[in-house]
């Protein structure tokens, strides 16, 4: 009989051995440099995280950038500002391309500085000095100018909220030229010269005159500029009829403290434009914002207002795909995944937690694929009853709510192949920052992650099985390698569903995620 010592079957003998470590010290896989940009792009808030500070994430991006083309980084600020509809790294990026590659920064800057918003941390950013210089230079000067230049009278205007830089501020360093009367007097009105005001844009002098009598409907102008001015309710309730979405979404509160919803007219207008469908996908809103303004809305906000978010919930994630065959769903529910999805930041830290994100997509992609089976863990898997037909937030509140411990990634796999399961498609929704799963933490051992050597074994059983590993925190590692039947992959808006839908049907490139990002047209 052959030797059982010899020819026993290895487990995990096809995977690659651990590479790296990840934050929590446990042994990992390094994402190639090309893929942890990405990933920060993806997920990077530059805010302080469970496991990093916002100076290792700055410095992170930009020793990354150092190690791939520029090519490669104008592609992914556009991605990651138009598909994932992040701020703060793509707008680094294009201050990194000013100083790198002022070619490739001039072919994106219209589409990833797409706002005043973008633009004020585009121009915070480079004047900083971090990215190599601390001067806007000729070439960013003449991009900001055509910004500007591009942009109505009423949009300038409605542009100037914010500080450091503000609108204002900016105007003064560019010094964009003013095509005629009415622009000269609005660049003179915004950084407080004198100016012709009869030459005003018709918004700024109605804004004006309300100024010095404000009686009546206020001005139909951004709403920051009127919090500070005394209004009675029924000023607050014309600001309440004409709101456009997103300030609907992020005021209620605000909106019930004033007595707007006394009128029930109003009420059912707020309600209706919270859950009209087209509004809900121009607003391009994250499916977590809609958790957050769900979770944070008072008692005196009407039950109607409540439906109408959650109503607004299910639209939001209704593109996550209906996969063929089995899923397996695995939220992370771990003590890393209760800090805040997007670091904390003094006076602005988010009430939204990682383990909020996770719990959301488990939630959806069971709305969607009903006899999904969803599987917590945390040191183990943690056993848990939901009803599809129950609302995404429901269900996600109900999985948010689990007993956290440490974390153990393969819990999950471990489960499966002590129970034999068929399945096609297993998700995992975590930050990675697994330790518990291996005898040899802090060393790699020679070995794979246990994650890895338990996909290989249920792969034996299930051979057209794929493995989406999806990523919510900006790090650098993960625990399992990405190849043909794997895919890692960043962030938390709905663009990840689609990514995942076209590899589950086998659609994606050998390059993934990284692939559809350099197929990024500049």
């Amino acid at each position: 009989m052959a030797s059982k010592t010899l020819f026993s079957t290895l487990r995990g003998a096809l995977a690659l051995k651990a590479d790296s470590f990840n934050e929590a010290g446990g042994p990992a896989y390094q994402l190639m440099p090309r893929h942890a940009l990405a990933q920060f792009a993806a997920t990077g808030c530059l805010n302080r995280t469970f496991y990093a500070t916002a100076q290792d994430q700055l410095q992170q991006v930009l020793k990354l950038c150092e190690k791939v083309p520029t090519d490669f980084i104008a592609r992914t600020a556009l991605y990651c500002r138009q598909k994932g509809f992040m701020k703060d790294v793509p707008a680094l990026l294009c201050a990194v391309l000013a100083a790198r590659d002022a070619e490739r920064l001039e072919l994106i800057f219209d589409r990833v500085i797409d706002d005043a918003k973008m633009l004020r941390n585009f121009v915070q950013m480079l004047r900083s000095g971090v990215t190599g210089r601390k001067s806007l230079g000729s070439l960013p000067k003449r991009l900001v100018r055509r910004w500007f230049e591009t942009r109505s009278d009423e949009a300038i205007f409605r542009a100037d909220v914010g500080q450091s830089p503000s609108l204002a501020d900016i105007v003064k360093m560019v010094h964009p030229r003013p095509a005629n009367k009415t622009r000269e007097a609005l660049y003179g009105y915004l950084i407080g010269r004198k100016h012709d005001a009869a030459a005003l844009p018709k918004i700024v002098r109605e804004f004006e005159a309300w100024k010095s009598d404000p009686a009546g409907d206020p001005p139909d102008v951004p709403f920051q500029m009127l919090t500070a001015l005394p209004l009675t309710a029924e000023q607050w309730q014309a600001i309440a009829r004409r709101a456009p979405w997103q300030m609907t979404r992020m005021n209620l509160n605000t909106f019930a403290r004033h007595g707007v919803f006394t009128i029930k007219e109003i009420t059912r207008l707020v309600a209706s434009r919270l859950r009209h469908e087209e509004q809900v996908r121009r607003s391009k809103v994250f499916p977590y914002q809609l958790m957050a303004a769900y979770h944070n809305v008072g008692a005196e906000v009407p039950h109607d207002v409540k439906e109408a978010l959650q109503d607004a919930m299910e639209i939001s994630v209704s593109n996550v795909p209906v996969v063929a065959g089995k899923v397996i769903v695995a939220p992370d529910v771990s003590g890393s995944m209760h800090s805040a999805l997007t670091g904390i930041r003094k006076g602005a830290t988010s009430k939204v937690r990682c383990i909020d994100i996770a719990a959301l997509v488990a939630a959806a992609f069971l709305r969607q694929n009903r006899d999904a089976e969803v599987l917590p863990f945390e040191s183990n898997v943690v056993r848990v009853s939901l009803n599809p037909r129950d609302s995404v937030m429901t269900n996600a509140q109900k999985l948010a709510s689990l007993p956290c411990g440490g974390t153990n990634c393969s819990a999950v796999l471990i489960d499966l192949n002590a129970r034999k399961v068929q399945a096609d498609l297993v998700i995992y929704v975590s930050d990675n920052e697994s330790w518990i799963d291996t005898p040899y933490h802090g060393h790699f051992g020679g070995s794979a992650t246990r994650t890895m050597s338990e996909w290989m074994i249920f792969k034996q059983r299930n051979p057209k099985a794929r493995l989406v590993c999806l990523d919510i925190q900006p790090y650098t590692s993960t625990q399992a390698q990405e190849r043909e039947d794997i895919l890692n992959i960043g962030g938390f808006s709905d663009a990840v569903f689609n990514v995942i839908a076209a590899f589950a049907r086998g659609e994606l490139s050998s390059a993934h995620w990284v692939g559809e990002i350099e197929k990024t047209p500049l």
